[in-house]
């Protein structure tokens, strides 16, 4: 028989420090996939739309106008909520607080704070590519 006492040593994380450490891994995880997941929507919908309203409604000789302020208001929200993907993931990074740009351990602060630099990373290249996505806002006047 074990005895429950010894069943941890000093080293070895209790359950509940597990499951702890399972819902942050899995909370980042997430955080990974938001950006790049908005950046997606964010550019299928747009054309998308932009086809079916040049197909449909601007055949018909309506103006493109109503059609660049909605992609600019949902353009505009994207980028607030990746930005704020962004922000979190800066803050799980942690780099200013230990100077530490090497997360090279195998232990759960380590992880933890890769996890929240990829998602920083993702985050920082999912808003270039939203920005990217809104330029033909800026630049197209009609549809032809």
């Amino acid at each position: 028989m074990t005895d429950p006492a010894r069943s941890h040593d000093a080293t070895s994380p209790r359950p509940d420090e597990d499951r702890q450490a399972f819902a942050e891994a899995s909370e980042s995880l997430w955080r990974i996939t938001f950006g790049p997941a908005l950046w997606a929507l964010h550019f299928a919908g747009s054309y998308g739309v932009a086809a079916i309203w040049c197909a449909k409604v601007a055949a018909k000789g309506q103006d493109i106008a109503p059609l660049r302020l909605g992609f600019a208001v949902v353009t505009l929200a994207v980028l607030a909520a990746i930005g704020w993907l962004g922000w979190r993931s800066w803050r799980q990074w942690d780099y200013l607080g230990d100077r530490d740009y090497e997360n090279a351990g195998a232990n759960h602060e380590d992880r933890h704070q890769f996890l929240g630099h990829a998602a920083f990373l993702l985050s920082i290249v999912s808003f270039v590519g939203v920005v990217y996505t809104g330029l033909p806002v800026v630049f197209v006047q009609a549809c032809r």
